[in-house]
This record gives C-alpha cells, structure tokens and sequence, in this order.
C-alpha cells in the first residue's frame, strides 16, 4: 500500500495529512516528508491521522522521532482524527499520555 502525505505550512503551524498505511515500507517517506519541518525553532506540527488505515510499530517509532525532535526545539505535535484502531495503539503504548493527541479532526489540513 502507499502513502499520501500532503503538507501546508503555514505561520503559525505545520499541518500534515496522511493517507493510506503507515509501515516500515512507507514510514521513511513519511520520516523524510515531515522532520525538515522539526527543524525550525519552536516548530507546531498538526498530524491528521483521519485518513490512515493502518499503522505498526514503525510508524510509532516515526512519531517518538517527531516528538522528540519537536520537543528538542521548543515546538510541538499534535495528532489529530485518530480512529479508534489508531488511538488504542497510543494508549497501549503509553504515547498517549506523554502526546497531544485528539480524535476530531478540527478544521481539516
């Protein structure tokens, strides 16, 4: 399966659509696509998840990445319109307590 990922940055923020399959095949399109924009001093990255039919473990890993490297500069990332599938990963993880995640999606990206 692929990924689509679709960026639009903005002032004030970074939005990030996914769409598709978040596996160790696609994760490092995702990992290249997005972590440029964690470069930047206090970077707010929006991921929405709405989209996203699957996700292992690999795809975790790239949003600890996210985090972390977000956190390192000041900024921040938050996910949002996570399926019920994709927000139990989180929380079985314990990545949903130390994340901003959100299942609406508000405004769309």
């Amino acid at each position: 399966m692929n990924i689509t990922i679709d960026v639009k940055e903005t002032e004030l923020q970074t939005k990030v659509r996914i769409a598709g399959e978040i596996d160790a095949y696609t994760a490092p399109k995702l990992r290249e696509t997005v972590f440029p924009y964690t470069e930047k001093e206090t970077s707010n990255i929006v991921v929405d998840l709405s989209e996203v039919s699957y996700m292992d473990s690999t795809g975790l890993g790239v949003f600890v990445g996210l985090f972390k490297s977000l956190n390192a500069n000041g900024g921040t990332l938050q996910l949002i319109g996570l399926s019920e599938r994709l927000r139990r990963l989180f929380d079985i993880t314990g990545l949903a307590d130390i994340m901003n995640i959100n299942s609406e999606v508000e405004g769309g990206v």
